[in-house]
C-alpha cells in the first residue's frame, strides 16, 4: 500500500484549538475520499478541551458544568490537552470497513511505541485503547485506612455512587496508587464513505488531574496514566512523535487491509 503521509498541525505553544482541527479533519477527509491525496495522519497537541462521543451519558460529564464539545466519533468522554499526542489517521479502507481491525492496528502501533520506551502495555478485553495493567495486591497487604469497615463502603451497594464525589483518593489520576488498571492511550474513530476520521491520543506528560472531572471513557473502575508517570522521567510529545510515526508506518506497511466479513 502507499506510504502513510504525516502532517503536523501544531505542538506546544502552537497547540491547536479543537474546532480548528475538526474542520481540518473534514477537509482532509473530503480530499481523501476523492483520491486527491493519499492516506494522511494529522498529528498535533490540542488546547485543553473535553470531547464527548455519541455514547456519553450525562453522569459521565464534568460535575461542575465545564463545557464539553460533542463530536461524531464513537466512544465516550475524554480530555485532550498539553502533554498529549493526538493522531487523526484519515484513511480509505475496503468496504464494508472492518472498524475493529482498524482499531487493533492503532493499538498495535501504540503498544510498540510504549515498548520502545521500556514500558509494557496491553489491551484489555472489551475496552479499546492501550493499558497498563494493575498489580494484584493481597487483601492483607492493603493499607488500613481506619474508619468504617469495608462492608459500609458506598461503592459496594450503591449503583449511583460516583467516586468523583469521594475526594482525590478515588480520582482517575491516582489509579496507580490503588494498583488498578490505567489507560495510557485512548482511541475513538468514525468511518464515513469508507474513510476514517478521529483516531487516538497518547498521554506523554499531561496533567492527568484533568481527567478527574469526568468519568474517562465511561470507565469507573480504572484510571489514567502517562508514559512519564509510569517510567518516572519526563517524556514529552516531541520525544514520542518520531517513534509514533515510525510505528504507524511499519504497522500499516505490513497490514493486509481486508473488508469486513459479512
Amino acid at each position: 500500500m502507499d506510504e502513510l503521509r504525516f502532517v503536523h498541525l501544531g505542538f506546544g505553544a502552537e497547540a491547536v484549538d479543537y474546532h480548528t482541527a475538526w474542520q481540518e479533519q473534514r477537509r482532509v477527509h473530503t480530499a481523501r475520499f476523492a483520491d486527491e491525496i493519499p492516506d494522511t495522519c494529522l498529528l498535533l497537541e490540542h488546547q485543553s478541551v473535553y470531547t464527548a462521543g455519541r455514547r456519553t451519558e450525562d453522569s459521565e460529564r464534568p460535575l461542575d458544568g465545564t463545557p464539553v464539545i460533542d463530536v461524531d466519533r464513537g466512544g465516550k468522554i475524554t480530555w485532550h490537552g498539553p502533554g498529549q499526542l493526538v493522531g487523526y489517521p484519515i484513511m480509505k479502507l475496503p468496504r464494508p470497513v472492518d472498524v475493529v481491525a482498524h482499531v487493533r492496528r492503532l493499538e498495535d502501533a501504540l503498544i510498540q511505541v510504549c515498548a520502545e520506551f521500556g514500558l509494557e502495555t496491553t489491551r484489555v478485553e472489551g475496552r479499546s485503547g492501550v493499558w497498563v495493567l494493575g498489580e494484584e495486591v493481597p487483601a492483607g497487604a492493603r493499607p488500613d485506612r481506619g474508619g468504617l469497615a469495608l462492608d459500609f463502603d458506598p461503592r459496594l451497594n450503591d449503583e449511583e455512587f460516583d467516586p468523583r464525589l469521594n475526594g482525590p483518593e478515588y480520582a482517575p489520576s491516582n489509579a496507580g496508587q490503588r494498583h488498578e488498571d490505567r489507560k495510557l492511550a485512548q482511541i475513538g474513530i468514525r468511518v464515513a464513505k469508507g474513510v476514517t476520521m478521529h483516531g487516538f491520543s497518547l498521554n506523554c506528560d499531561p496533567d492527568n488531574t484533568w481527567f478527574d472531572r469526568i468519568v474517562p471513557c465511561g470507565i469507573r473502575d480504572a484510571g489514567v496514566t502517562s508514559l512519564s508517570q509510569e517510567l518516572g522521567r519526563d517524556i514529552g510529545v516531541t520525544e514520542v512523535l518520531p517513534v509514533v510515526e515510525r510505528q504507524l508506518r511499519e504497522v500499516w506497511a505490513s497490514a493486509t487491509l481486508l473488508p469486513r466479513a459479512v
